[in-house]
């Protein structure tokens, strides 16, 4: 997106580190693209009081990462400083004016401690659900996989200023961008495939077309997304797929390892929080039993913990 958005002529500036940081210093931001490559030159730091207050701040971090970094990018917000939340799973701010009884409930898996809550306020979020598939290859590298969909939407579901302004640059930079009535349905459609295929590949290291057609992973799967779209639905979710047509479009992927996959075998922190436990919290703020998705949370967690990868 920072790449898209610079060659675009907007104003863009990235917060990195380490190799990826002196890379982009050095030498520019290089794209690759399935039509070709292209380098831009970008501003870019490790320190956010390097780059000043931005009109909109892009969080793209894992979930857990968010929290901790929360006090170092409080240079980047100014008065009138939009945060664009583009973080995979249950949202921290998904209360936030939803205009239900439960509104104003913090999620204590996705934002422990309400460091973000009370930190930027969720005054100021505007919802994002990512699509495209891109990983940075070496140092200063980032290489598109596909898709180019970043669909916006207000907590409110308002088409405000902000949220139309953001959609016109990144349309001008050929993504598309539209301005979504009611962003949280399209939050659990893809939370619907994170929640159990990525835990479930994690755990039997196997690929999507293969999880989503052997008879008992199968299973699996689907007991966990029927228990997440009764949670959905008692919040006023409305899912346009069934449940098998979602698993199906996972099998229709192919021989993908998911995110969490690649992260164990990376030793990296994986998404459990944001993915799985959410959904179980939410379980209990509606009063809905979970029990498949208690049962691999359980299991994923472990298996986590036992990499030195997962601290609950």
């Amino acid at each position: 997106m920072g790449a898209k958005l610079a060659q675009a002529g907007a104003d863009v500036s990235l917060v990195a580190r380490g190799p990826h940081l002196k890379a982009m210093n050095d030498n520019g931001l290089r794209l690759i693209e399935e039509n070709g490559e292209t380098s831009v030159k970008v501003s870019a730091s490790d320190n956010a009081a390097d780059l000043g207050p931005q009109d909109y701040v892009i969080v793209t971090l894992k979930a857990h990462s968010v929290p901790a970094v929360v006090p170092h990018m409080k240079p980047l917000i100014g008065d009138d400083t939009t945060i664009v939340s583009g973080v995979n799973g249950v949202p921290w701010w998904y209360f936030h004016k939803t205009g239900s009884d439960l509104e104003g409930t913090r999620l204590e898996t996705v934002d422990p401690g309400n460091a973000q809550w009370d930190g930027f306020g969720p005054d100021r979020v505007l919802g994002c659900v990512v699509y495209p598939a891109a990983e940075v290859i070496e140092p200063g590298v980032v290489k598109h996989i596909e898709g180019n969909r970043f669909s916006l939407g207000e907590p409110d579901g308002s088409k405000s200023e902000r949220a139309m302004a953001l959609s016109k640059a990144l349309s001008a930079a050929g993504l598309k961008a539209p301005v979504r009535p009611k962003i949280r349905d399209e939050i659990w459609i893809k939370l619907w495939g994170n929640l159990s295929f990525n835990p479930i590949s994690t755990l039997t290291h196997s690929t999507l077309d293969v999880l989503c057609t052997d008879i008992g992973t199968r299973e699996v799967a689907r007991n966990m997304m029927l228990e997440a779209q009764t949670i959905a639905e008692k919040l006023g979710v409305k899912f346009p797929i069934d449940v098998d047509r979602r698993i199906q479009g996972g099998a229709d992927v192919g021989a993908h390892r998911t995110s969490m996959l690649q992260d164990l075998d990376q030793g990296r922190p994986m998404e459990i929080d944001a993915l799985v436990g959410s959904v179980k919290e939410l379980g209990r703020v509606t009063e809905t039993p979970t029990p498949t998705i208690d049962t691999v949370h359980a299991l994923i967690a472990l298996r986590a913990k036992t990499a030195g990868l997962y601290n609950d």
